[in-house]
């Protein structure tokens, strides 16, 4: 068993002495909620991309960031006699013990089940079901009502497509979706040739939403896949500026294509 030298009451003292008024941090004292959020979504994509790097030293480093949001968070909602770190966990275990009956059969934490017969796709089912049963007490029918609109786009296309999936709205085979993705290709290039401005925009968002749904389909995470290739796209463009022989704003779009193509040949060095 490893023994560490500080523990969770040691952080949310430190968040707390952070946030004295009188001889806490002069920056820390003045955040709140929302100034804090964009370094919440800074932090848990330093997470993801740790992760899928397999930089797992930094790993530990980036959850600890990621955590440390969490506990300021808490802090922040206990001055406003709002809520705490013990509320926030307690509430999560709670939450987490309900989607889970199948291991939690009596509703109980100490709960255990004897045998295990249920299948992934019955938990996916199930946990959907109790989500929607959660919804409902809080007072929301809508199927979409807690799809948070700050996701990525990508990501938020992909929810919204799944949610409604789990009621049966959704393509037969993945065929419709790739149609629907021609479809509003040549919508695209109707707007382009119309010069509307607006409408291309309109189209184009319709373009991404289908091509969402093709990758949802086929079980690709479109962040991921979209991340994959602008890293493919970097590391190709990279092999230009290190092989050519002038300054870029001297070289031709012919001489730069030809080190494209270069690069692309090379699939097997990770080009």
């Amino acid at each position: 068993m490893t023994i560490y030298k500080y523990s969770t009451d040691d952080l949310l003292y430190l968040m707390a002495r952070l946030r004295d008024p009188l001889t806490g941090c002069p920056w820390d004292i003045k955040q709140d909620y929302a100034s804090i959020a964009p370094s919440t979504l800074e932090e848990a994509y330093e997470v993801i991309d740790a992760i899928e790097k397999q930089d797992f030293v930094h790993l530990k480093e980036e959850l600890g960031d990621l955590l440390f949001q969490v506990i300021f968070y808490s802090q922040i909602g206990k001055e406003e006699n709002r809520f705490d770190f013990a509320g926030v966990v307690s509430d999560l275990v709670e939450k987490l013990v309900r989607r889970h009956p199948h291991v939690f059969p009596d509703g109980t934490l100490q709960s255990k089940i004897d045998n295990r017969h249920t299948l992934p796709s019955d938990v996916k089912e199930r946990w959907e079901a109790i989500k929607q049963q959660e919804r409902t007490a809080k007072g929301s029918q809508s199927l979409l009502a807690d799809v948070p609109f700050n996701l990525p786009a990508l990501s938020r296309a992909a929810k919204l497509q799944k949610r409604v999936a789990t009621v049966g709205f959704d393509w037969a085979d993945v065929q419709g979706p790739i149609a629907k993705v021609r479809e509003e290709l040549i919508e695209v290039e109707e707007a382009l040739l119309a010069d509307d401005q607006s409408a291309i925009e309109e189209e184009l968002g319709d373009l991404f939403f289908a091509v969402v749904n093709v990758s949802r389909y086929l079980k690709v995470d479109p962040e991921l896949a979209l991340r994959k290739a602008s890293q493919k796209f970097e590391r190709r463009f990279n092999y230009i500026e290190s092989h050519l022989k002038k300054p870029l704003t001297e070289s031709t779009l012919e001489e730069m294509n030809v080190l494209w193509d270069e690069a692309k040949s090379q699939k097997g060095k990770s080009q």
